[in-house]
């Protein structure tokens, strides 16, 4: 049953195609779609739109948290360079060096500072066991009271 009607759907689609609706030439007859950065992919000397000019940078410095870090960034509108930093937690300071532009993309050069430290391992030391609790006495068991109750009768 469904190859018949899969055999019944080809022949109208053939059926239904013209001569003049043959877009193959033309790619369908759309358009080519624009780039979202809006340069063609098909050539390599793409056209780029302007960068802006920009310039910043910031640091954040806590010894209270341990934390140390910073970027600086700046650009001509065609070529970007910078320096970002970090501590890591191992006490150097990992600095990474950078340019990107439209032509060689992002290069970085990474490099350490300082020397790692790693604590001493501590000995394992187990938390402390508690034995079973003391056995009560029957004494103690039967001066148990009855629990009260917290409300009283309803009204009637």
């Amino acid at each position: 049953m469904i190859a018949k009607v899969l055999f019944s759907f080809c022949l109208v689609a053939v059926a239904t195609a013209r001569p003049e609706d043959d877009h193959s030439q033309e790619g369908y007859g759309y358009s080519e779609p624009e780039h979202p950065l809006g340069y063609h992919a098909s050539s390599h000397e793409d056209k780029h739109d302007k960068g802006m000019p920009f310039d910043f940078s910031y640091e954040v410095e806590d010894h209270y948290k341990n934390l140390d870090f910073g970027h600086n960034s700046n650009s001509d509108g065609k070529v970007v360079t910078g320096e970002y930093r970090v501590l890591l937690p191992d006490g150097r300071t990992q600095i990474v060096t950078y340019t990107a532009d439209h032509y060689n993309g992002y290069q970085a050069e990474v490099r350490y500072e300082g020397e790692a430290k790693y604590p001493e391992p501590q000995p394992y030391k187990p938390l402390p066991s508690y034995g079973a609790p003391a056995a009560s006495s029957e004494e103690e068991a039967e001066s148990h009271e009855e629990p009260k109750s917290l409300y009283g009768a309803p009204d009637h």
